[in-house]
């Protein structure tokens, strides 16, 4: 009994990196090895690899540079996702492109990373991303939240209570439970609960799909 409880505590998040460049698969795997909970199963350098690594190892997170030589990565995620929409995949770039912004979304990513933040925050984000607490960054949420508050417009017209739709709101703009509930000054577990009431009114499967449902839709839009 022992020994399997100490095999359950150093459980880990299988990792897969994808980029074409040789110092940034490096550097990510240095990033990853400051955290114990993760561990690198593969490296590949373009999408064929990435595909066939995928098959080989069944990753529990892929980390998917976009920009690649034969076939980019959104291109590569949406054929990862299809076979097996329970991994998890991360874009990276250099970009802040909104359009690389909405194509992620769309193909199915789970979040979008810089490379240029700091290693902690690659390890907050990549902690949260695994929980299910964070689809996308705040700052990213902000820029997707604003660019389709332009092109969608706000529907008032939706099964959700008000205080639903708040909570939607904070969700979409990439706070966690805790951050919300503080926010509106209810417990975590109520919030919780309202998501669990949103996904069921809505028939959504997580807080992912959650999202990327209010931001295709306009169901949400800067203050």
């Amino acid at each position: 009994m022992i020994e399997r409880k100490e095999e359950m505590a150093v459980m880990q998040v299988r990792v897969l990196i994808v980029d074409d460049h040789h110092h940034a698969r490096e550097a990510i795997c240095e990033i990853l090895s400051y955290q114990p909970s993760f561990k690198v199963v593969g490296v590949g350098k373009n999408s064929a690899e990435a595909l066939r690594l995928t098959d080989e190892f069944m990753p529990d997170l892929i980390l998917m540079d976009i920009n690649m030589p034969d076939m980019n990565g959104l291109e590569t995620t949406r054929l990862i996702k299809l076979k097996y929409p329970v991994i998890k995949i991360v874009m990276i770039t250099v970009s802040d492109d909104i359009t690389h912004l909405f194509e992620a979304i769309k193909n199915g990513a789970q979040g979008y990373l810089f490379k240029n933040l700091s290693p902690s925050t690659w390890l907050e984000y990549l902690e949260t991303i695994i929980s299910d607490e964070v689809p996308f960054s705040r700052d990213i949420a902000g820029q997707i939240l604003s660019e389709f508050s332009l092109l969608q417009p706000y529907d008032n017209d939706q099964p959700l209570t008000p205080r639903e739709r708040e909570i939607l709101g904070w969700v979409a703009k990439g706070l966690t439970n805790r951050e919300i509930a503080f926010e509106l000054d209810i417990s975590e577990q109520t919030v919780k609960n309202h998501l669990k009431n949103i996904l069921q009114k809505l028939h959504l499967a997580n807080r992912v799909q959650l999202t990327r449902y209010a931001f295709e839709n306009g169901w949400v839009r800067p203050e």
